[in-house]
């Protein structure tokens, strides 16, 4: 292989590089290019270190060094003379022979004094050949006299003027042996690394909790917390130096080539985290999934992973704020978790709006280009020459043009490949941004002259509304990613076929874009056990699931006796059904338990409750002991437990106990959902008192783990048409509708995708979260309502259809005193105040 030697080897599938250079290229620079690990000369810094140092298990020796001192023999006392051997060589020499017992001293061919050292050494050790101007007779009878140049091994010595009658030459040997030892450093790094491919039993070392009362702000013991380096929790949980790629003290990303090298390692077990049908307060499902984590690894000492996703800044801005946990079970630094973390959100936004930015481009450029002057700018003459991208010859053989010479194209086919006719009124595809902003919601565009009067309207989404941020989700590998942003449907032309990305010549430029953010963010809980973040789509208007490659890695990751505990986004109805719909039939991964997440307090709102609202202080009935309203708000806990029983996967219930609750409420809530069907109910203290709070429920989820799990989905793709699979099946059996009423646009957009061959895709609904029907008021169990379909959209590149149901918006506002108001910097100490 060719390597620029300047270049650091980074190569995978090389695992020693021995360096054949002129001695004059034998730079510190040159040395250190190589790997350490990869050093199969041990002559770079790191290795020549670990020698000095006498670590003697995790460096390699330089050849020609271990080849003098091994034909040396006893060397105890002796002295020996090193002759313009420098550097690297030089350094290593001394140690390995000072090792042996020998006294050393080094110079050159012309030091003064060089007949009186020659005349009282034991051994000569020259690195070049003996000039003629040094006669024999300066050494002593019986000197013994090696030549260990750097061109050694290349076979490249220069004749010697040594002579044989007052010395004992030995560098044929030391050539041979040399080469051999060189050998034997090429076979200790394959064999080191064929070890370090093997899963490695974790060394976590955990950390200390020391939870107060009264409990602190989520910010206050975040803070109060020193997180491991993310290099150190890195190694502990066996990932590989060349497998992560860090950001700060704190995040690291992780690599993609994991999942290659731990390919026949049996998975873990694969733990749902979901909920009832919450309060706008949310009930704690990603600080159940973190103190469950901290409850499995610290405290019962079983590998486990959580898998988050990351929280969009709309929400950490406007009211519900941020989801690393809370209390003592939270994923830390949770400023950095709640803020920007890798920028994966950011680089979703920039590609969702080049794609939206391609649009409106390629339908001005159309409406105001001949075909011919359309074709000379997009296949232009460079240097005298005109020639396709592979993108666009891509485009010519979705056309049956099979052609590859710009200049032998007709005028017809010209005319097909320069002209997308995108109809304006179809286009789905909208401009997004990451914060809650309400007057985005209609928009017109164009309105410049530049734009030359072609103006429409249009409206931003969130960003984490985005079909890419669902393909980030939904990816298994670079390639699928790739190809799935390629397929994105934005529009149909006016013929009603669907135009894509690859149509518009973007793909490659998306996955330029995406490059870094398919790769999980590994991040630590309060007590330093592993946690994944990882794409973040909302459950209410996306699949709001973290990412499928995250839940991969991690699975291989714990063992075949570890758990991975990953999070579906709000109540079972929304994010569970898509989990087990949409992420499980994607990835192939079979779910053993679900954890389905209740509180008293959002009980006693299904129960009649008074309503509650963020920001305003809850009343007396959620404050003081109230068995009725808990018992009759159980019934969206028992609907909430026949869903999840739908997909034949046990169900332990985590009960989120609040300090207001009382025992009474507590045991009433366990029992029932015992009853109900429940594998187990357990109270979980974890936002008080860290993992130890959820040890109870941890060793519930470990015996529910090993029950057998009958999983299925609940349609088929290919059996039940689009139309059977929103009514039937999830509108009446998962919501409990008596029936849905689709628009007369939904209706079109569902023909239209049947004919387009769309009809075999899953189901994404767009539903409010509040409640089991499609009116946020209406709590507990509706019954009798009818569902209105007021839009249906396709993600074809995520690889679901997803009806907006009434009135659901893709953009969120900010209320009245939105989240932002409590948030500060201090300008001394650049730390952030007032983030929940």
């Amino acid at each position: 292989m060719n390597f620029h030697p300047l270049k650091p080897l980074q190569y995978p599938n090389v695992q020693g590089l021995a360096l054949d250079l002129p001695e004059s290229l034998y730079s510190s620079k040159i040395l250190n290019a190589v790997k350490p690990e990869k050093d199969v000369d041990g002559l770079s810094d790191v290795n020549l270190g670990r020698l000095v140092r006498g670590e003697d298990s995790d460096y390699l020796v330089s050849p020609t060094a271990g080849a003098v001192v091994e034909l040396l023999e006893d060397l105890d006392g002796k002295t020996v003379l090193l002759v313009d051997i420098n550097g690297a060589l030089g350094s290593s020499l001394q140690c390995l022979l000072q090792r042996r017992g020998a006294i050393t001293a080094s110079c050159h061919w012309k030091s003064p004094g060089l007949q009186s050292k020659l005349h009282h050494v034991d051994v000569v050790v020259a690195g070049s050949p003996k000039p003629e101007s040094v006669p024999v007779s300066w050494l002593k009878p019986g000197t013994t006299l090696i030549n260990c140049s750097s061109d050694l091994l290349s076979g490249r010595q220069k004749k010697n003027n040594y002579g044989q009658k007052n010395s004992n030459t030995t560098e044929n040997a030391v050539c041979s042996l040399a080469v051999a030892m060189r050998m034997q450093n090429m076979v200790k790094n394959t064999e080191r690394w064929i070890h370090s491919q093997q899963l490695r039993k974790w060394d976590l070392h955990c950390l200390k909790l020391q939870p107060l009362s009264p409990v602190p702000s989520d910010i206050e013991i975040s803070r109060a917390q020193s997180p491991k380096a993310v290099d150190v929790l890195a190694k502990e949980i066996g990932l590989l130096t060349d497998e992560i790629e860090i950001y700060g003290q704190t995040k690291a990303k992780v690599r993609l080539s994991l999942l290659e090298r731990l390919k026949d390692q049996p998975d873990g077990k694969y733990v749902l985290v979901a909920g009832i049908t919450p309060t706008p307060l949310g009930e704690g499902k990603s600080t159940v999934t973190i103190g469950l984590v901290q409850a499995l690894t610290a405290h019962l000492k079983i590998n486990s992973f959580a898998c988050l996703r990351q929280p969009s800044q709309g929400p950490t801005f406007g009211v519900k704020g941020g989801a690393a946990g809370g209390g003592y079970a939270q994923v830390i630094p949770m400023e950095e978790f709640n803020l920007h973390l890798t920028g994966d959100i950011h680089a979703i936004t920039a590609a969702n709006n080049l794609l939206a930015a391609a649009i409106d481009a390629r339908i001005l450029h159309e409406n105001t280009q001949s075909d011919k002057a359309l074709y000379n700018r997009l296949v232009p003459v460079v240097k005298g020459v005109r020639g396709f991208s592979s993108i666009q010859l891509a485009r010519l053989r979705r056309l049956g043009i099979n052609k590859t010479d710009p200049e032998t194209l007709t005028e017809e086919e010209i005319s097909r490949f320069v002209r997308l006719d995108i109809d304006p009124s179809t286009i789905t595809w909208q401009r997004v941004v990451d914060t809650n902003d309400r007057f985005l919601r209609k928009i017109t565009i164009g309105q410049a002259n530049t734009e030359k009067g072609f103006v429409r309207q249009a409206q931003f989404d969130i960003a984490v509304a985005s079909e890419i941020m669902a393909i980030l989700a939904l990816t298994t590998s670079l390639e699928d990613m790739k190809e799935r942003l390629g397929k994105i449907v934005v529009a149909n032309d006016k013929k009603g076929e669907p135009v894509t990305a690859e149509d518009l010549g973007v793909t490659g430029a998306l996955a330029v874009l995406m490059k870094d953010a398919i790769k999980p963010t590994l991040m630590q809980t309060l007590e330093g056990t592993p946690v994944f973040v990882h794409a973040g789509p909302f459950a209410n208007i996306a699949h709001g699931n973290s990412s499928i490659l995250a839940d991969k890695i991690a699975l291989k990751l714990v063992g075949e006796k570890g758990f991975v505990v990953t999070e579906a986004g709000f109540g079972a109805d929304i994010g569970m059904e898509k989990f087990f719909n949409i992420k499980c039939r994607a990835s192939g991964l079979v779910p053993s338990v679900v954890v389905l997440v209740a509180t008293v307090r959002a009980l006693k709102m299904h129960g009649g409750g008074p309503s509650v609202s963020a920001g305003a202080p809850l009343k007396k009935e959620y404050t003081e002991e109230n068995l009725q309203l808990v018992a009759d708000g159980c019934c969206n806990l028992q609907k909430q437990i026949q869903i999840t029983q739908l997909f034949g996967v046990p169900v332990v219930v985590a009960l989120n106990v609040f300090k207001t609750d009382s025992p009474a409420e507590v045991d009433l809530v366990c029992k029932i959902a015992k009853q109900s069907g429940a594998f187990d109910a357990v109270p979980c203290n974890h936002w008080s008192d860290g993992g130890r709070g959820a040890v109870k429920l941890a060793q519930a989820v470990e015996k529910a783990a090993n029950q057998k799990s009958s999983f299925k989905y609940l349609y088929s793709l290919e059996h039940k048409p689009l139309l059977e699979k929103i009514d039937t099946t999830i509108a009446q059996k998962v919501y409990g509708a008596e029936d849905i009423e689709l628009s007369p646009a939904a209706q079109s957009q569902i023909d239209r995708y049947t004919r387009q061959g769309f009809g075999k895709l899953p189901i994404c609904m767009a539903k409010t979260h509040l409640s089991l029907s499609h009116q946020p008021e209406k709590k507990g169990v509706p019954t009798g309502f009818i569902l209105p379909i007021s839009d249906v959209r396709a993600s074809i590149g995520a690889g679901f259809i997803y009806p907006l149901v009434g009135t659901m918006s893709t953009m969120p506002g900010l209320p009245t005193r939105p989240c932002f108001y409590d948030i500060d910097l201090d300008p001394v100490t650049e730390e952030v105040k007032g983030l929940f």
